[in-house]
């Protein structure tokens, strides 16, 4: 971050704006919402600030600024079309220590403004660090058509009842459901409707009936999609932000990762070729341990958790135990690599089928129906395939492929490091080995790899 994000309480606080003109008028309005006691101190005072002394109790000095008038000020604002006055009142608060914005001048200040959303006591900044204050007010406008007023009575309502709410239940993560049952079922609908009585009426009764009841967990079974984390569907994400624990494998991706609870438990239980972080039976347990210990559970799987995911045996082990779960499907490797790779699956001049199998390699060896593989008309698909690539190529040829069959390796597809190489069965595997490739790869082999010259759309890393 170039930027760290923090909220001052100015309430009663000294703080003092140098200029007096438009902008300065906007800076004006913002300190007084919050509170805050203003000093203004320039050589001209416009109209519209001289009109704001007595509502928001203003303290104008009609002067120039001189390092002297830095007293005990909390924050300071600089608000001049004076370079060297800017220059000299960012300096002068550098040097004792006092938060400084000269606006529309990030290199001269210790903070900057954010867009703001006021939903208080709800309150949403939006900052781009000076780089694209447009886009931020943009973003601003976007989150402000979707978070309504209510939002910020919700809030009060809630700050009500907190106190109460604490004393009451007393474990801290079974408050944390209790508040998010709150704030998205029918009391939040009360308030959203306008009949905030009701709904203090409703917390309440819930409240008081709240018997304290510590109730199994719950098991998310999510597919986090190809790596790109706007492919996560809106379920899997709600799901993955009220989870206590994350479970994630080595496909998940760190900015998937990111979108979760800032203090929910995560755990890697990844697998590599001979390097697994945890057997997937004990991964079976862990959750259903997890689960009956109260906790809602993320299980993150890169894809969709039933291709080639395991999903299947982990809900086996769930519903041998009672333990209740939800499947979350996601974009499967194969559908999102080979979009972002411009290689439809099927199309009606190259393949009518198209079949998903595993490359991995067992005892040395790619064991596959190579028959079914060789068949013309369809597109295969290969997982985990790259360890294995020379061979799968050379026995594709030995059960009837031709040679120029096209072929493509996708490296992290629709992420940013995404990268297709293309060849044929014969020539892919030399190709593949004069360069660096990280994982995880797909192969995608039929005449539809013949399109992505013409059909690639999504930029490839260099």
């Amino acid at each position: 971050m170039d930027y760290f994000p923090v909220f001052f309480n100015l309430k009663g606080q000294e703080c003092l704006v140098v200029g007096a003109g438009d902008i300065a008028a906007r800076k004006i309005e913002l300190l007084a919402r919050a509170g805050a006691k203003i000093t203004v101190i320039s050589k001209e005072i416009s109209a519209v600030v001289a009109a704001m002394q007595a509502s928001h109790s203003l303290v104008i000095q009609q002067a120039s600024f001189v390092p002297g008038d830095l007293k005990q000020f909390r924050l300071i604002i600089s608000a001049t079309d004076n370079i060297e006055t800017n220059k000299l009142v960012a300096q002068t608060a550098s040097e004792q220590g006092i938060p400084v914005n000269v606006v529309d001048n990030p290199g001269l200040s210790s903070f900057i403004f954010p867009a703001i959303v006021d939903r208080s006591p709800i309150i949403i900044a939006v900052s781009s660090g000076g780089a694209a204050p447009v886009l931020a007010r943009l973003l601003r406008a976007k989150i402000e058509s979707v978070i309504p007023p209510a939002y910020g009575r919700l809030a009060s309502l809630a700050e009500k009842f907190r106190d109460r709410v604490k004393q009451h239940i007393k474990i801290a993560p079974q408050r944390r459901i209790f508040w998010e049952n709150v704030f998205q079922g029918n009391i939040a609908e009360q308030v959203f409707s306008d009949n905030e009585h009701s709904a203090e009426q409703l917390l309440n009764q819930t409240l008081t009936n709240y018997d304290g009841t510590v109730n199994n967990g719950e098991v998310y079974l999510i597919g986090a999609g190809p790596g790109a984390a706007d492919l996560l569907t809106f379920r899997a994400l709600r799901l993955l932000q009220q989870a206590d624990v994350i479970v994630y494998d080595r496909l998940v991706s760190p900015e998937i990762i990111d979108l979760a609870r800032r203090d929910a438990e995560k755990i890697y239980v990844g697998k590599q070729r001979q390097n697994h972080a945890l057997p997937q039976v004990s991964i079976n347990q862990l959750l259903a341990d997890l689960a009956k210990a109260g906790k809602r559970v993320a299980r993150l799987k890169g894809g969709d958790p039933f291709i080639f995911g395991r999903g299947g045996e982990e809900i086996e082990t769930l519903m041998a135990q009672g333990i209740h779960f939800q499947v979350v499907p996601g974009i499967t490797a194969a559908s999102g690599c080979a979009s972002y790779a411009g290689i439809p699956l099927t199309h009606r001049d190259h393949a009518q089928s198209c079949v998903f199998v595993t490359g991995h390699l067992k005892d040395d060896c790619v064991n596959l129906n190579w028959t079914q593989l060789a068949l013309p008309n369809q597109t295969v698909v290969i997982y985990m395939g790259l360890i294995g690539l020379e061979q799968i190529c050379q026995s594709l040829i030995a059960h009837g492929s031709a040679k120029d069959l096209p072929i493509a390796l996708i490296q992290q597809g629709t992420t940013d490091n995404q990268k297709v190489i293309t060849g044929t069965l014969e020539t892919l595997p030399a190709l593949v080995a004069d360069q660096t490739i990280k994982a995880p790869t797909l192969i995608i082999i039929g005449t539809v790899v013949s399109l992505h010259d013409k059909l690639k759309w999504f930029g490839e890393a260099d």
